[in-house]
């Protein structure tokens, strides 16, 4: 069974707004980074993933639960980081924390201390008055305490400061690597690359496309910014005709070619002929590739 499925789910708020079909299932043990800018509909499905508000159409289940029927009983097996967060009314976090042990009935809370160390929270803060970074420091260890097998973390590192976002970075990976299935919302593809398995993107609720981390860093192909020094060269070099240019800035006697992994030592045997001022590697990455992506779809719908 599958711990988190999302069928042809639709909750339409009026004038467009909302998430429209969405379909993704997050097998057991997957790490998934579910991408999109502010708005686009990312905590909108967690709350439908989690039952806290109801779809207008379509379903969605966390351990063959449905989200809308059994909220409460997911609830309690989940850890979940909102993307807004409101306390209870209690006077510190520590007096939170611990009524989040009470409710998953913990005895040990040796996670969360050590949580706490990592994440340089002082708990006896007073819950209101905390800055927005203890906040979700708080958040983010009352999420993590009962290490429950599926985690949800819409948007973990808001106010974060870099060093805590690198621990927290950290800390996810450790779980990651226990087994635990995890999505997690960013706005950030940074973030979601150094740590998903997969990324599925968000754009005006619709899921637009997806694509596993592996198939982005083994890409079969590679992109090279070559420079020549002299204009001779560098129309020479472009009536090869053997190389495929996907840039051309006549302007700097620059060209960037995409080319298969096993001609890369080729190219260099080839270069050594001409007078080159630079050669460099353009990184594929999840952001290029989503744009990739974006575009695509963009030019089927002008061509319909």
């Amino acid at each position: 069974m599958e711990p988190i499925v999302i069928k042809n789910l639709t909750k339409d708020f009026g004038d467009g707004k909302g998430i429209f079909g969405e379909n993704l299932v997050i097998n057991k043990g997957e790490m998934v980074g579910f991408v999109g800018t502010n708005g686009s509909g990312k905590t909108t499905t967690i709350r439908c993933l989690l039952g806290y508000i109801k779809p207008t159409n379509g379903k969605c289940y966390i351990n063959g639960l449905s989200s809308w029927e059994h909220s409460s009983e997911i609830a309690s097996h989940v850890g979940y980081v909102p993307g807004e967060i409101g306390f209870p009314d209690l006077p510190t976090g520590t007096a939170f924390l611990k009524s989040q042990a009470e409710f998953f009935g913990l005895k040990d809370i040796s996670f969360a201390d050590n949580l706490t160390k990592r994440l340089q929270l002082d708990p006896s803060a007073n819950l209101k008055r905390m800055s927005k970074g203890m906040k979700q420091k708080t958040a983010l260890v009352a999420a993590l305490m009962n290490n429950a097998e599926i985690l949800i973390l819409d948007e973990p590192t808001t106010g974060l400061d870099p060093l805590m976002r690198d621990a927290f970075i950290d800390i996810i990976k450790e779980e990651h690597k226990k087994g635990k299935t995890i999505l997690m919302s960013s706005h950030m593809m940074s973030e979601v690359e150094d740590t998903c398995d997969r990324v599925a993107f968000i754009q005006d609720g619709h899921l637009v496309g997806e694509v596993k981390m592996s198939d982005i860093k083994n890409r079969p192909t590679k992109d090279y910014k070559i420079e020549f020094n002299n204009e001779l060269d560098y129309e020479k070099f472009k009536k090869l005709g053997k190389y495929s240019i996907i840039r051309d800035q006549k302007e700097f006697h620059q060209v960037t070619i995409n080319i298969k992994n096993e001609e890369v030592t080729e190219l260099f045997q080839v270069l050594k002929n001409y007078d080159v001022k630079f050669l460099s590697e353009v990184k594929y990455t999840l952001e290029k590739y989503f744009l990739d992506v974006i575009k695509s779809k963009k030019g089927e719908e002008e061509n319909v």
